[in-house]
Order: structure tokens, then sequence, then C-alpha cells
């Protein structure tokens, strides 16, 4: 069935884990595809799965929130834990501790193998997205962003109303040394905020360009939301990917819109290249392409997918992409380029 979820194994890019509708997931070698081994026992679609920062453990979180970690080199299981409904899960940047988002509006974080736990308790609806930055962002369906001390378990800023967000979270991401964090949300706007005030910095609003048709009966307005960000290490630039096609990379440091580039069908995911300005995105057409966000181009764009993409991962060295898709298929494609 469909794909959902690919991460690289940080530490040497090797081995990539993937997971599935099919309750399934798997670890493999991207050089060859040769199976490593299979993180059974799901019950429910695999939506979430990485690897620690050390590539030691790889942990695989399925709908129903059944989490399991596994010890890498000895292809075993050593740990699990069952939550609410999962939204999301990420591994801190610098320890093995797990942090997951929950449809009951709670953030959970283990210490593993030894399954140490704390809740971070939310508003009464689900935790939609989060970050690591070392405190964590959590958003939130009611459009509210909390930031939380890890270490204390309490919150430290909470952005709410006017500061917060109209509609649902969907996603946030944050600058290289965790000082500036980025939100977006079903009601089209990026927040960009200081994460050591918990102050909005400034907001970036997607006007339609279209001028809206009213919906006739029984059909649906175009909807808009944001469904992806980043920030570009090497230069104050950030990315912002909408449903709707749009691919905007904004000035941080003039806080302007400095290029759109236009997609056929819906972004579902974008992500920057680790020592370029260049951005990668994935979009509802099956396709993968490399934007420069200096001149706003399309440097290239891959094809291979028969369905649309639904996750996808870039190696360090900018080389190879591996994508998942609605196709039931995993691909690795060959990125590289004489010229960079």
């Amino acid at each position: 069935a469909s794909v959902f979820c690919v991460s690289l194994d940080p530490k040497t890019n090797t081995l990539a884990v993937t997971g599935g509708e099919d309750d399934k997931a798997f670890v493999w070698r991207v050089s060859d595809g040769e199976l490593l081994f299979e993180c059974s026992g799901h019950k429910d679609s695999v939506t979430c799965a990485s690897f620690s920062y050390d590539s030691v453990f790889v942990a695989t979180g399925d709908m129903s929130g059944l989490i399991k970690v596994w010890r890498v080199d000895a292809k075993e299981e050593v740990w699990s834990f069952e939550v609410g409904d999962l939204e999301w899960m990420e591994w801190h940047p610098q320890a093995h501790v797990l942090l997951a988002g929950t449809a009951d509006g709670n953030s959970w974080m283990w210490k593993i193998p030894s399954g140490d736990c704390k809740t971070f308790q939310g508003p009464a609806c689900p935790a939609t997205c989060g970050r690591i930055l070392p405190d964590a962002v959590v958003g939130y369906e009611d459009g509210t962003m909390r930031i939380w001390d890890l270490k204390q378990g309490t919150s430290l800023h909470v952005l709410k109303g006017q500061d917060g967000h109209q509609d649902p979270l969907t996603c946030v991401a944050s600058n290289q040394d965790g000082s500036l964090i980025m939100t977006g949300s079903v009601d089209c706007h990026a927040k960009l905020v200081n994460s050591a005030t918990g102050k909005v910095v400034c907001v970036f609003k997607m006007e339609s360009t279209a001028p809206r048709a009213p919906a006739s009966e029984g059909e649906e307005a175009e909807s808009n939301s944001v469904e992806s960000l980043g920030f570009c290490n090497v230069m104050p630039l950030a990315a912002v990917g909408y449903l709707d096609g749009t691919l905007a990379i904004y000035d941080l440091s003039t806080q302007s819109l400095r290029h759109k580039c236009q997609h056929e069908s819906g972004i579902v995911q974008l992500l920057w290249e680790e020592s370029s300005a260049v951005v990668y995105t994935c979009s509802l057409d099956g396709a993968v392409r490399l934007w420069d966000a200096r001149s706003g181009k399309m440097i290239s764009e891959y094809r291979g997918h028969s369905a649309e993409i639904l996750d996808f991962a870039v190696n360090k060295d900018a080389s190879i992409v591996v994508t998942t898709s609605g196709d039931h298929q995993a691909k690795v494609f060959c990125v590289q380029r004489p010229d960079r």
C-alpha cells in the first residue's frame, strides 16, 4: 500500500527506514535496496519512522499510537510503548530521547531504552506538530503553539489568540541554532517566532493569486494551507510550501517575499540542501524538484512515481533523494550534478 514516511540514518546516510499503510516498516540499504530487517508488530499504518542522532536506534510509530524502538546493529526491538492516536514523533538531536505528540493534546518524552517518561499536557485537542530546539515547540489543532522546557516539564511560552494561528498548525521548523521558529497553518499564514522570548517577529501571509470563484452547489471551494517549511543554513532565507502549489522564498533580513515558484499541484514537503541555497520540493504530481532560492529558478525535476510523493529525504552531500509514494514504492534518485 502507500508508503507514508522515510528517514535516512544521520551518521552514515547509508540506511533508510520506510513506513507504510500496510502496517509495515523496513530498514534497508540505500545503495542496493537490500532489506536489513522488518520493524514488525505494528497493527496500524506506520506514519512515523526515524533514526536517533547517532544511528544507534530506529523508532517506528503507527497511527494507533504503538511506538517501537529497534537497535539497528542487533536488528532487535529494545523498547515499545502505547500512547493515544499518534500525530508526530521526533528524536532529540543530541540524545537518546524520543518525543511524540498525540490526538488527545499530550506530548510524551522518553529516555531510550530505559523508558523514563514525562508528559506535557497541551490543550484538549490534537498536538499536530512538534520540534526539539533543545526546548520543544509543539503546535496544536486550536491554532496555539507552546514552547516547553523539557527538563522542567513546564511551558515557557504560549502563543494563542492574535499571536497564534486562526486554524490548526500543520508544520513547524527551526533554524540551525534554534533561535528562530517558523510555524505553518491551515490559515495560510507562516509565523516567525523568537524562541527565547516567544514573540512573533513577523507574519508571512500568502495572498491568493487567482480570484476565487464562488463554489457552486456541491463543489468545494479551493482550499489552501501551509504544508511544509524550512530555513536555509547558508543564507537568511526561509521556504514555505503551500497546498495550492506555491513555493514561497522569504528573505528573513527584510521580512519580504523574494520569489514565488509555482507548481502545477500541491506541495507535500520541502527540504533545504544542508550547505547551499537549494530547496527541494515533492508534490502531489509525483515529482521532486530542485530550486535555486537565490534566483527562484528551477534547477531540475525528477520523475518516476505514478502517484503523489508523500515523504522524502535528502542525504548530507545532496547526491541522492529517497522518496515514498502513494504508488506503494520507495525510490532512490541520484541528483548529483557535476557543477554543484
